[in-house]
């Protein structure tokens, strides 16, 4: 694709910038009784409350803050993406934006053992915070306020699509082209509201490939999809904006 003046980048993070999920990479490491635990409740507890719930339980059995932190930081995370985002950003020419069901800690910590804190203008994700030793996490959008209208299948913790309409509405940019970066069904509601010039880049064989190709043509998908396995694709893309 030719480049344009002034362009959008949205990221998920799991599975979509990093190569696996945050959220259940951690207790594969430290406590793979405790994911078995949330493989069996994913039906019944709200996901985000679930990851909270097991961050307790993990506390209370002992497990401390680095041995999260160093978790997250061995997590798979392929250096073609580093390397992609990082060029793509010093052109100048483009403005990166988080948009993901993880949470602030996780990806902070992330992103500060890639030495790439500088690409996002945005992270919009779940709170979290330490109190010591425990990760204290919390939906973004609170249970017991004014909850999102989403009727395309949001979780409940954040509608991916208002937001980032709120974020377009905040920056009052008009960008040229907007690209979306994702792999999981939650991403199907962004690129809903995006427009024929818009590119999505989407990760095969994952939820969001499944909407597309299930309901994309029903909903009125607008944007170009382009299909991609691992992160070198995405390089290579990236490369040509």
């Amino acid at each position: 694709m030719a480049p344009v003046e002034k362009q959008l980048v949205v990221f998920d993070f799991d599975w979509s910038m990093a190569d696996q999920d945050t959220d259940r990479w951690i207790f594969e490491v430290l406590a793979p009784d405790l994911r078995r635990k949330m493989k069996t409740l994913k039906e019944e507890i709200q996901w985000t409350d679930l990851v909270a719930q097991s961050l307790r339980e993990a506390h209370a059995r002992g497990i401390k803050r680095e041995q999260i932190e160093n978790a997250l930081r061995v997590m798979p995370f392929h250096p073609a993406m580093a390397r992609g985002v990082d060029n793509l950003k010093k052109t100048g020419r483009t403005t990166f934006l988080c948009l993901s069901n993880s949470n602030s800690v996780f990806i902070s910590t992330i992103l500060e053992d890639k030495k790439l804190t500088h690409i996002f203008s945005e992270v919009i994700t779940n709170p979290a915070h330490w109190e010591d030793e425990l990760l204290s996490l919390r939906r973004r959008v609170d249970p017991s306020g004014p909850q999102h209208a989403c009727t395309v299948g949001c979780s409940p913790n954040m509608c991916k699509g208002e937001e980032l309409e709120a974020f377009l509405a905040r920056n009052g940019q008009e960008y040229d082209r907007v690209v979306y970066v994702g792999d999981g069904s939650n991403d199907f509601c962004p690129i809903l509201r995006m427009r024929e010039q818009d590119l999505v880049l989407c990760r095969s064989h994952r939820g969001l490939s499944q909407r597309i190709h299930k309901e994309g043509k029903e909903q009125g998908l607008k944007p170009k999809i382009q299909y991609w396995a691992g992160a070198w694709e995405v390089e290579e893309i990236f490369s040509t904006l």
